[in-house]
């Protein structure tokens, strides 16, 4: 009797709500050391984040706040669902990973003029706009943001939010991977505005791999100037646009398709100088590529070759994989 009354305490601990969290936050410390292995930030030395530094659980703004400003390689595991409103400003060699079910509302992570940053498995919701964006990526180099969960509120004003996911001001060696971007104004942008040829021209090397965009009015994403690899990327319901290369831009899409969709899947529009594209097995399901052919090419990319899903498969498959799953 003695060893089966243990027998049901020992079970009764492991399946606790306390244990359940310590697991979650184990396991989320576990995969928050991993290092880019896909794309652009795989270039340039490569991302890796807040590998080799600390690793410390926040719960609220100000632990995330002045985390992410500390100097130093930093792991930051993003505990519960935090609401509130922050510009956090992010400094370089910082981890930012969101355990399952975590949350930010009205809170934007802001990495300016720094480099070797990861953001993973964060769900970043109704930032508004004088917070910036959810993630905004602004002069800085080897920025990894992967399977994250992005959205705004598409009943709000056009410009109450900025956008999901922008990067611009010359940045490089961007992924974006496996990242849910949904029922937002403006979903993701490359390159601050057509006057900013200085920064931008040469720069801009940016994958988008495996990412979902759904219910996005426009910017999904809009290119000016920069390198452009996408790949395995399924849009679904977009309202006015998708893709719009201009000022140069060259952009590669692969192994994608678009699904109940707006007539301007892959375009070119509203700049003085036209971008490119090469579409290579895209399905646009009744939507329309315009844009002038370009010359990026597969085999013109520095790193390793992605596996193609092939277009007949990411719909059953990204909306599956894209988002806070890890």
């Amino acid at each position: 009797m003695k060893y089966t009354a243990l027998s049901l305490l020992v079970a009764l601990a492991a399946a606790s709500p306390l244990n359940s969290l310590s697991n979650r936050n184990l396991e989320a410390r576990q995969r928050a050391s991993e290092a880019c292995t896909i794309g652009y930030c795989t270039q340039n030395g490569g991302t890796t984040g807040g590998a080799g530094g600390d690793t410390v659980t926040v719960t609220d703004v100000n632990s995330l706040v002045a985390a992410a400003e500390k100097e130093g390689p930093l792991t930051i595991i993003v505990s519960g669902a935090i609401s509130g409103s922050a510009k956090v400003r992010v400094a370089g060699d910082k981890t930012i990973y969101g355990e399952p079910g975590s949350s930010l509302t009205g809170i934007g992570l802001y990495i300016r003029r720094t480099s070797n940053v990861i953001v993973r498995n964060m769900k970043i919701s109704k930032v508004p706009a004088s917070n910036g964006d959810a993630i905004g990526i602004d002069a800085s180099a080897n920025i990894w943001v992967d399977h994250c969960d992005l959205s705004g509120d598409l009943s709000a004003g056009k410009d109450d939010y900025d956008g999901l996911v922008d990067i611009s001001h010359g940045s490089e060696w961007v992924t974006v991977s496996h990242t849910y971007f949904h029922d937002h104004w403006k979903a993701s942008l490359i390159g601050h505005s057509d006057g900013n040829a200085a920064e931008d021209q040469g720069k801009l090397h940016v994958t988008y791999a495996g990412n979902y965009f759904r219910n996005t009015y426009s910017r999904a994403p809009l290119v000016r100037f920069g390198t452009v690899d996408i790949v395995n990327t399924f849009w679904d319901s977009l309202i006015a646009s998708g893709v719009n290369t201009r000022m140069g831009a060259q952009v590669l899409i692969q192994s994608s398709a678009f699904r109940n969709s707006c007539q301007s899947a892959v375009f070119f529009a509203d700049s003085e100088e036209t971008g490119y594209a090469v579409l290579d097995d895209v399905d646009l399901g009744g939507s329309l590529n315009t844009a002038p052919a370009g010359t990026l090419t597969a085999s013109a990319l520095p790193y390793p070759a992605i596996r193609l899903l092939g277009s007949a498969a990411v719909a059953g498959t990204i909306p599956g994989t894209a988002g806070q799953k890890l």
